[in-house]
């Protein structure tokens, strides 16, 4: 009875709340139901990575297999080395994770307002080039014969380098690469808190003697660190994710013993082979690693600096 009553406010509550802000919730009602169409809905052919799937006999009519693709995967001579190549190449993103960062403390405290959006202008573009030309500046730049860069080598009295085709030259070029590209549009939300940051602030420090070194480490990142604490735990939560299409169009046969990553050899098997359950079982496995890191992340974040997604 008690619990009933209980229910029965909280409906009440609930309605009181949604007829006062109705158009607050018409303004989120469009990506309520994107979200449910486009992430939720497909879901439900999740379960094809425990079935061995026939188009012909469609999802319901294709015959259970369990945990047998999951085992088939495990057991698989290329498992250790698609596991190894994705951890290493995320793990090398993930440790450049505080570049956006210092490169948004450095813009903040430009006074000169020119030079600051030359110098955004500079760093913003890349974002908007396609990762297809990206890797076509890379081929072009890295050419063993032609490239700019193999030629100053040369020039220096160095030996060209293959990039392109060599093993442990590829998750540099690919991070590297990456960063140029994504270094100055990761800045904008720093930049947008830093502004936020208040004045007065400074000001007190300034009068108390404090340096501009000073001022940076004891304002400027305290008052942006629950930016940086969310944003990383988004990185974590995508932290297997490496960046498929850009793999995919760097990748060839001299380079595959450090370029083959999951996302990779989900592609392979899945839309070329036609493997559809075995790659949507291997999918499965990538995408429970990155909801496993975000809420043990997100529970640690909470733990340790009461700023967390939830």
């Amino acid at each position: 009875m008690k619990t009933a009553k209980v229910a029965g406010k909280r409906f009440h509550h609930i309605k009181k709340n949604l007829k006062r802000n109705w158009q607050i919730y018409m303004f989120l009602l469009p990506a309520v139901v994107y979200f449910i169409v486009i992430h939720y809905i497909p879901m439900y052919g999740v379960q094809i990575a425990f079935k061995d799937f026939i188009a012909t006999k469609g999802i319901w009519g294709s015959p259970w297999l369990g945990f047998d693709h999951f085992i088939r995967f495990f057991d698989s001579y290329y498992f250790w080395r698609l596991l190894k190549n994705t951890i290493i190449l995320s793990g090398y993103q993930l440790i450049l994770f505080p570049l956006p960062i210092i490169l948004a403390l450095s813009l903040h405290e430009v006074r000169n307002g020119v030079f600051k959006k030359w110098a955004q202008t500079l760093t913003y573009a890349p974002h908007f080039i396609s990762v297809v030309v990206i890797v076509g500046m890379i081929v072009i730049f890295l050419d063993p014969a032609t490239g700019l860069v193999n030629r100053m080598i040369v020039a220096f009295g160095g030996d060209a380098i293959p990039f392109l085709t060599s093993p442990k030259w590829f998750r540099h070029v690919f991070t590297w690469s990456g960063v140029w590209q994504t270094l100055g549009w990761g800045s904008i939300i720093y930049l947008a808190a830093l502004a936020g940051v208040s004045p007065e602030l400074h000001e007190a420090a300034k009068v108390d003697g404090a340096s501009r070194m000073q001022r940076i480490i004891h304002i400027n990142i305290p008052s942006i660190l629950p930016t940086i604490v969310v944003l990383f735990i988004l990185n974590i939560g995508s932290f297997m994710t490496v960046g498929f299409e850009k793999v995919l169009l760097m990748q060839n046969d001299l380079n595959v013993s450090t370029s083959d990553v999951i996302q990779t050899f989900v592609y392979q098997t899945g839309l070329l082979e036609g493997q559809y359950s075995f790659a949507a079982a291997i999918g499965l496995f990538d995408s429970l690693i990155n909801i496993s890191l975000l809420v043990v992340f997100n529970y640690v974040a909470r733990k340790t600096s009461d700023t967390s997604l939830w």
